[in-house]
């Protein structure tokens, strides 16, 4: 059970971060490898407010506003520089590994004995939930920004994005510019990497620089998996994404379970990224046929 609960938790987790990635990989067709700074930031951002006791709650929000700024950054290079957005995502990464690092104060970082989101004091405290709280919490913060993300894409300027997307032309043609649009996705986008990345270090109860390493390919994998396997079933996106996550997770720790070395991660998630872009671009190829 503490091994299906710490899947379930990591799965929502990440199933944050891979909201952010469904919007510049699924929407916005774009490329960002800042997400493997973002992710970390939102970590050191936490890190630093919850050392001078000012809580998970609010450890969490500045994270998200931290990562807007990023995002930000990484948008205004792309556009306003003329930068390739490969390599504007690229360079705000490379910069945040020494914002991080000078947030936090240090490499690694523990905050055991810390309030976070998981251990709050009072009425809300929910400690009747006894082991079921840190699932409940994280389920409730993943419910949170789906929901917030799927009214978002129901609005005049979610249209807009998808549409920035697909044919930033026709975004022109209706009196919009699609590089303020771009920008703006990029903001939410690394707002909800940078979010998953708070609530994972709280999780966790440590900061580790090395924390946000392939953040991007777990994003896209779990972004691919939801689409894929769920293309038939009458739901939300956003909720396949979040499914994708758990069902990504759960591949990782089988994988762990029958006995290859934790120190394999990375290679067994370049390995499962690789395996889903050669089955998902088959069955591509496979409809057009």
């Amino acid at each position: 059970m503490n091994i299906l609960f710490g899947l379930l938790e990591q799965g929502l987790i990440f199933g944050i971060l891979s909201l952010g990635l469904y919007i510049t990989y699924s929407i916005l067709n774009f490329p960002d490898l800042s997400v493997d700074g973002t992710f970390p930031l939102g970590g050191a951002i936490s890190t630093y407010f919850i050392l001078r006791g000012y809580g998970g709650e609010i450890a969490l929000l500045m994270a998200i506003i931290a990562g807007g700024i990023a995002g930000l950054i990484t948008g205004l290079i792309h556009v306003k520089l003329k930068v390739k957005d490969l390599l504007s995502g690229i360079i705000v990464m490379t910069g945040l590994y020494t914002i991080n690092l000078f947030i936090a104060g240090k490499s690694n970082v523990p905050v055991f004995n810390e309030r976070t989101i998981f251990n709050g004091e009072g009425p809300m405290s929910l400690s009747f939930l006894g082991r079921y709280k840190m699932l409940f919490v994280v389920l409730i913060l993943a419910l949170i920004f789906k929901i917030a993300l799927d009214l978002y894409l129901k609005t005049k300027s979610g249209y807009l994005l998808k549409a920035t997307g697909n044919n930033p032309i026709l975004v022109k043609l209706l009196g919009k510019n699609p590089d303020n649009t771009k920008i703006l996705g990029l903001v939410m986008a690394n707002a909800l990497v940078c979010a998953a990345g708070a609530v994972m270090m709280q999780h966790q109860r440590f900061f580790e620089i090395s924390m946000g390493t392939g953040s991007m390919i777990i994003g896209l994998a779990s972004v691919i998996i939801g689409v894929k396997v769920f293309k038939n079933l009458p739901l939300k996106d956003t909720t396949k994404v979040i499914l994708g996550s758990i069902i990504y997770r759960g591949i990782i720790a089988l994988a762990i379970m029958i006995g290859l070395s934790p120190n394999s991660m990375k290679l067994i998630t370049a390995i499962i990224f690789l395996v889903i872009l050669v089955i998902s671009r088959k069955g591509e190829e496979d409809v057009r046929t």
